[in-house]
């Protein structure tokens, strides 16, 4: 088996330009968040998540959308929870539902407007609408 090479500098500098840009929009977009309602980007991403599925996933189902291991989670559930954002039940057959309380609810109906303008403050609003297509697919193909 022979080893690859290196990276060269161009690689280099794809890659990192890659992992720079795509957490410094996350990080941006996550700090408003937090400054306009007080959700962390993890609160976020659940509440959204159980919204989207009308108001209960089991928990299993969550963790595998967050691309999350089943024990952080939980311990990001238990903070949620203490917070009064959601709440968990035993399911029938067996696992965990996770439910969106109405406090989670509100605090969901506050951050999406704030997420949706971060994002096109500092995402969409800084691609040219002629790449955007193109850059659609790249990431999506990426991302399989």
């Amino acid at each position: 088996m022979t080893t690859p090479s290196p990276l060269s500098a161009d690689e280099l500098a794809l890659w990192h330009a890659f992992k720079h840009a795509a957490e410094h929009v996350r990080r941006r977009v996550g700090e408003e968040i937090a400054q306009a309602t007080g959700l962390s980007d993890p609160d976020y991403g659940i509440l959204t998540r159980l919204d989207d599925g009308a108001g209960r996933l089991r928990q299993q189902e969550l963790a595998t959308s967050m691309g999350w291991h089943r024990s952080r989670l939980s311990h990001q559930l238990t903070r949620m929870e203490t917070r009064g954002l959601v709440q968990r039940r035993d399911a029938d057959g067996g696992g965990v539902v996770v439910r969106l309380t109405d406090a989670g609810a509100d605090a969901v109906a506050l951050a999406r407007p704030v997420h949706a303008a971060a994002v096109r403050r500092h995402l969409l609003g800084r691609v040219p609408p002629a790449t955007r297509e193109a850059l659609l697919a790249l990431l999506q193909d990426l991302a399989r």
